[in-house]
């Protein structure tokens, strides 16, 4: 018995296949026939479309991204620019760093 391999859509093919099955014209037997995909298949894609839609036109805005924390960036900037001075000017006294920079 040979395994029989998966078979990999574009995403093009995916959205046309979905947007028939939106569109109601053919039943999904009608659709699976026409397209060689399972019925299941091309509910779980038109099921995409419908969720992913409200995408296409922005994003909202309960799911910005979360604001950053300037202060705290610029503190954590501020720390390692001061262990970055210490460190270079031990290595420098210890001799394994030139003064020029």
């Amino acid at each position: 018995m040979t395994k029989k391999s998966r078979r990999t859509h574009s995403p093009a093919f995916k959205a046309k296949v979905a947007l028939a099955a939106v569109k109601g014209d053919k039943t999904l037997a009608e659709l699976a026939q026409l397209f060689d995909v399972h019925p299941n298949q091309i509910t779980i894609w038109k099921n995409q479309l419908l969720e992913g839609a409200a995408g296409v036109f922005g994003h909202d805005k309960t799911s910005a991204e979360t604001p950053v924390d300037l202060k705290a960036l610029h503190a954590k900037i501020g720390e390692l620019t001061l262990e970055n001075d210490f460190l270079s000017g031990a290595l420098t006294k210890a001799g394994l760093l030139s003064a020029k920079r």
